[in-house]
This record gives C-alpha cells, structure tokens and sequence, in this order.
C-alpha cells in the first residue's frame, strides 16, 4: 500500500446551527495550504488546513492533521 502526503484545505460553514465541510481545496505544500486558510478565513465559519496521508492506489485519505486553523472546524477524522 503506497501512501503520500497531500495537502487540503476544509472551510466550514454553519448549516442548521451545525459546522458543515465545504469544498474542499487541493494545496501544492504545507505553506501553500496555509495561504490558501488564512485568504478563505474571512469568509467562513472556519477554515483550516490539513496534512494527509492518501493511498494512491485507492485514492482514501487518513491521519489528517491540522497545520492551521482559524474559527470553528469539524473533527474530519470522526
């Protein structure tokens, strides 16, 4: 099982009192994906960016980890 390290970035959004993922945004490096946070962080609930293992033969993502974050984020790990 090949795995690598990509990085996300996950803005939340309030959905019936609920913090809710948005779209998720694909980043090139760990500065990059902090960047890309901080730019969306005015415009949403909360926003953070992530490291993540994905396995490149099944396209799952896991151990994700939080580099950044700003506001109120959902546990994506659960």
């Amino acid at each position: 099982m090949s795995k690598s390290e990509k990085f996300i970035v996950l803005p939340f959004k309030k959905v019936r009192g609920t913090i809710a993922p948005g779209e998720m945004r694909a980043a090139s490096n760990a500065a990059s994906a902090e960047k890309i946070a901080r730019a969306m962080a005015e415009r949403f609930a909360g926003v953070a960016a992530y490291s993540v293992q994905v396995d490149m033969e099944s396209g799952d993502m896991s151990d994700p980890k939080v580099l950044w974050q700003s506001g109120e984020i959902a546990d994506i790990a659960a």
